[in-house]
C-alpha cells in the first residue's frame, strides 16, 4: 500500500494499479484532452476570423466553445492526474480553485445552451421579429449571465464550504493529506444541481419541444405551396432551411450535453441519501463521461455545419494567413 507521503499522518491512498493500466489511462485522457482542447480552439478561431460568421447565433456558440477550451486546457489535465494517481499533487488551495472552476465551466456550459435555445426559438418561431429581439447587446447580457452567474454560485459555493454544510461528519471521514473531494451534503447536493442542470435543462427541453412543432408546421406549409414559389419566397425557404438546421443541430448538441452530464447529476442527489454508497471511482468515471461532452460540441460541428469543415481546412492549410481571408464565404448567403 502506497501513501502520498510517508511522513505525513492520515495520507492519502495512492492508487494500486499496475502500470500497463495507469498508461492505457493517460493515453486515453490524454486523447480526450487534445481532441477537446483542438476542436473547440478550431471553434474559436473559426468564428473569430471569418466574418460571415460573425452572427447572433455563432457568438453565443464561440462563447461556449471558450467554456469547453478552458475545461479542457485548464480543468482536465489536472483531474486526470487526480483520477490516475488518486492523489491531488497541486495543494490545498489550488484544489478549491479547480474544484470552483470545474462547477464553474460545467454551468456555463448548459446556461450557455439555455441561452442559445432561446435564440434558435425566435429564429425558427418568430422570424420576422428576431433581428429586434435579438441584437448585439441581448447577446452580450447573455453572455456575461453565462459566465457571472456560475462564476459567484461555484466560487461561493467551495470556498464558503456550502456544499459540505450538513455533511462535516462524512468529509472528516474521508478527507486525507493529498486529496481534493467534491463532497454535497442533501441540501447542496439538491440545490446545485438544480440550479445548475435540472431547471435550464427543463427549460431547453420545453423550448425544443416549441420549435421542433413549429418547425413541422412550417415545413408543411412549405410543401403545399413548393410548386408556386416566386424568388422571393425562394430565399425566404432557403434562410429557413438554414434556421431550422442550426435548431436542429443545437438540439443534438444539447441532447448529449443532458446524456452526458445526467448521471453525474443524478448521482450528485442521491448519493447523499443513500449514506454515499456510490464509490468515488464511479463518481470519478461520472464526471470523465461529463467532461466528454466538451469534446464532442466540435465533432457535431463538423459532422453537420459545412462552413466549419471548410474553415478547418483553411485553418489547417495555413490559408488563414493569407489576405481577406476572414472575407472567405463559407457558405451561400
Amino acid at each position: 500500500m502506497q501513501l502520498f507521503c510517508e511522513s505525513i499522518n492520515g495520507s492519502c491512498i495512492r492508487s494500486s494499479w499496475s502500470n500497463s493500466i495507469r498508461i492505457s489511462m493517460y493515453i486515453f485522457m490524454v486523447c480526450i484532452i487534445l481532441a477537446t482542447v483542438a476542436g473547440n480552439l478550431t471553434v474559436i478561431i473559426s468564428i473569430s476570423h471569418f466574418k460571415q460568421l460573425h452572427t447572433p447565433t455563432n457568438f453565443l456558440i464561440l462563447s461556449m466553445a471558450t467554456v469547453d477550451f478552458l475545461l479542457g486546457f485548464f480543468i482536465m489535465p489536472c483531474s486526470m492526474v487526480r483520477s490516475v494517481e488518486h492523489c491531488w499533487y497541486f495543494g490545498e488551495f489550488f484544489c478549491k480553485i479547480h474544484t470552483s472552476m470545474d462547477i464553474m465551466l460545467s454551468t456555463a456550459s448548459i446556461f450557455h445552451l439555455s441561452f442559445i435555445s432561446i435564440d434558435r426559438y425566435y429564429a425558427v418561431c418568430d422570424p420576422l421579429r428576431y433581428k429586434s429581439k435579438i441584437n448585439t447587446f441581448v447577446i452580450v447580457v447573455m453572455v456575461c449571465i453565462s459566465w457571472m452567474v456560475p462564476a459567484a454560485f461555484a466560487f461561493g459555493m467551495i470556498f464558503l464550504d456550502l456544499n459540505l454544510r450538513g455533511a462535516e461528519k462524512i468529509y472528516n471521514h474521508v478527507h486525507c493529506a493529498g486529496g481534493c473531494f467534491l463532497i454535497f451534503s442533501e441540501t447542496s447536493g439538491i440545490v446545485a444541481s438544480i440550479v445548475s442542470f435540472y431547471i435550464p435543462g427543463f427549460v431547453m427541453l420545453c423550448i425544443y419541444r416549441k420549435i421542433y412543432s413549429v418547425a413541422r408546421k412550417q415545413a408543411r406549409s412549405i410543401n403545399a405551396i413548393s410548386r408556386k414559389k416566386m424568388e422571393f419566397e425562394m430565399k425566404h425557404d432557403i434562410s429557413f432551411c438554414r434556421e431550422r438546421k442550426a435548431a436542429k443541430t443545437l438540439g443534438i448538441i444539447m441532447g448529449a450535453f443532458l446524456i452526458c452530464w445526467t448521471p453525474f447529476f443524478f448521482s450528485t442527489v442521491i448519493n447523499p441519501f443513500m449514506n454515499y454508497v456510490i464509490p468515488p471511482i464511479i463518481i470519478d468515471a461520472l464526471v470523465w463521461f461529463g467532461y466528454l461532452n466538451s469534446t464532442l460540441n466540435p465533432i457535431v460541428y463538423a459532422f453537420f455545419y459545412m462552413w466549419f469543415r471548410r474553415a478547418l481546412k483553411i485553418i489547417l492549410f495555413g490559408k488563414v494567413f493569407q489576405q481577406d481571408s476572414s472575407r472567405t464565404h463559407l457558405f451561400a448567403d
